[in-house]
């Protein structure tokens, strides 16, 4: 008999075995990190690139609007520039430029790295869960969040990547399936150039078998099947990202999301040509262009940040096809918005359902 209490539920307090994943860049409202947390399940604030006055003031009006735990979702990677082959990038990204508007490209170019302050921001506000993304806390950090009773969950690839997550102290780690969207968190990039492909039914039970903490499935999961499967190969919890991108709460843009709701499993690829990492988006004219060029993208953040004034651009203009739309491989069961509270609830009800027959 599959239990929809489990241990997570419990190491948490939350009411459902469901997390939203923190999708960094902007669709993470505060409304909808309460919205799910309110539903019973964990809302997560994706703060990798928000700067701490603006993270200070979210998780502040997070507090303010629930009392139900929630998660901030931070990088565990120094932000290290590397514009050494600016030259050989720029002409790729100057047409897209003229095509928006835009003029030349910026005369100097640089990338923030807030990541310690967000994290002191986090201690001092006590924010219940911390999970991280491309690694894990460094072990002062990890000590002052286990002297503070802050929970940790990092985000793991492969399972030898959830063993070294497990010997810092996390207290619980997501097994990242191939099929999610957006920037998986594979540690080392240098042994898995494209990020390690290994699918979520393969690599849930091999992580489960291989730590001794909770493990929480992602990567293709959008509704109460996805759940019940993810918990008979042993996870404890789900993380679901592009149903809830896909939600009335999100900020996605809404070209963003009718994109979502036009694909389906084929449309995705995983690329480089945005942030100079790793993620799996729908695939469009940006891609298919800047890949054809044959031209190896900057390094992760500098990509990200020679590439931020086109997808701005493109999202002011409604223009799909600059803009970075990131996305799982289980889009075609997206139908259309739905408030996050509701997600949660049909999920949870097809899972109750699913348990429920002999």
């Amino acid at each position: 008999m599959i239990s929809l209490n489990t241990s997570v539920c419990e190491l948490i307090g939350i009411d459902y075995p469901i997390i939203q994943a923190g999708m960094a860049g902007g669709p993470t409202t505060v409304e909808l990190v309460v919205a799910v947390s309110e539903a019973g399940g964990l809302g997560t604030l994706g703060a990798a690139y928000m700067e701490p006055e603006a993270l200070r003031n979210a998780i502040t009006e997070i507090k303010n609007r629930t009392s139900k735990p929630y998660a901030v979702n931070l990088f565990a990677v120094e932000m290290k520039d590397d514009f050494s082959r600016l030259e050989e990038v720029q002409p790729l990204l100057a047409p897209f430029r003229t095509e928006l508007g835009l003029g030349e490209e910026p005369s100097a170019l640089s990338s923030s790295d807030w990541s310690n302050e967000q994290f002191e921001i986090c201690l001092e506000l006590e924010v219940p869960v911390v999970s991280t993304a491309f690694g894990c806390l460094s072990p002062e950090q990890m000590k002052r969040a286990k002297n503070q009773g802050i929970k940790t969950i990092a985000m793991a690839t492969t399972v030898e990547e959830a063993k070294m997550a497990e010997r810092t102290g996390v207290d619980a780690i997501v097994a990242q399936g191939s099929e999610a969207g957006g920037h998986r968190s594979t540690f080392s990039l240098d042994r898995h150039p494209y990020g390690a492909q290994i699918g979520t039914i393969s690599l849930v039970p091999q992580m489960v078998d291989a730590v001794g903490i909770p493990v929480i499935a992602a990567g293709g999961i959008v509704d109460g099947r996805g759940l019940v499967a993810s918990l008979v190969l042993g996870a404890q919890a789900v993380q679901i990202g592009t149903r809830f991108l896909s939600s009335k709460e999100s900020a996605a843009h809404d070209v963003y999301k009718q994109a979502l709701f036009a694909s389906t499993e084929e449309s995705t690829v995983i690329t480089k040509s945005f942030s100079g990492r790793p993620a799996r988006g729908i695939k469009n004219r940006f891609i298919e262009e800047f890949e054809r060029a044959k031209v190896e993208p900057l390094p992760f953040p500098s990509q990200n940040t020679a590439t931020k004034d086109i997808r701005a651009a493109a999202a002011k203009a409604g223009n799909p096809q600059f803009m970075s739309l990131w996305a799982g491989q289980t889009t075609r069961m997206l139908k259309s918005e739905m408030a996050s509270a509701d997600i949660v609830r049909a999920i949870m009800e097809e899972a109750e359902q699913l348990c429920s027959i002999n």
